[in-house]
């Protein structure tokens, strides 16, 4: 089985004690590749590091979170732009908007976020979008910015069948982690009535681990929990959903 978590947060401190152990773990369960998004300035030397020391297994994006959005963005964007200009990067992410615990800065996250997204159509990347109480914020800008060509993933969807068919008409992957597991994620609804070409793994660790380990640390050994119940869900194998998934991966990121 090889799988990739094409979310994974694994540079931030949570992981500082352990990374090797977690990441032989990972490898022991054939996830061999890493994407890593970025959160903002504070994380991006912790990011490149781990790039550094796992070449080939780690993959470096960048960008600016939408919840480290604040009246300082612009320099956050242009320390980010930077990183851009220094070094080899996979991706822009993880961008997007969050309205979930404050809309102080929605005017200033959607601007950012329209800035990234030229930011990938520019140099042919995807983009890694956080949509967390704004769906219809984000769809209205992805319109209204018409980029031609340009790919992504929307990472933890838990959105409608409908969005999930207009998001995959626009030519976005879906990105499903351990919410896939969870009693009430509501993706048993969705899963078996989307194209899996369209379905990408993601562990988001240190976040939102899947069943068994929900409320603990996430990491990315956890991913064939979620590549199985995706599996249930859409009625063939693991190893099926792992192939695919990983394939889809390497369609997306050009690796």
């Amino acid at each position: 089985m090889e799988l990739t978590d094409t979310h994974s947060h694994i540079f931030l401190p949570e992981f500082d004690q352990d990374r090797e152990a977690v990441l032989d773990r990972a490898s022991q369960m054939g996830v061999n590749r890493i994407f890593m998004p970025n959160v903002d300035s504070s994380t991006a030397e912790s990011l490149l590091a781990a790039a550094v020391a796992y070449p080939g297994r780690c993959f470096p994006m960048m960008g600016l979170h939408p919840t480290s959005v604040g009246k300082d963005f612009e320099k956050e964007l242009r320390i980010a732009d930077k990183y851009l200009s220094d070094y080899t990067f996979y991706g822009i992410g993880e961008v997007g908007i969050d309205l979930y615990w404050d809309k102080t800065w929605q005017e200033q996250q959607e601007e950012a976020f329209r800035i990234q997204l030229e930011w990938a159509h520019a140099r042919n990347l995807p983009v890694i979008i956080h949509v967390r109480n704004s769906y219809e914020e984000t769809m209205r800008i992805l319109r209204d910015a018409a980029l031609p060509g340009l790919k992504g993933i929307f990472h933890c969807f838990t959105g409608t069948l409908s969005q999930a068919h207009e998001v995959t008409g626009m030519g976005f992957h879906l990105g499903i982690g351990g919410v896939a597991t969870f009693k009430n994620g509501g993706l048993d609804q969705l899963l078996p009535h989307v194209d899996p070409k369209w379905i990408v793994l993601e562990t988001d660790s240190p976040y939102l681990a899947p069943v068994p380990h929900r409320g603990k640390r996430n990491e990315p050994s956890y991913l064939p929990l979620i590549a199985s119940r995706v599996a249930d869900l859409l009625s063939t194998s693991p190893l099926h959903i792992s192939e695919l998934s990983h394939l889809n991966s390497k369609l997306l990121f050009g690796v």
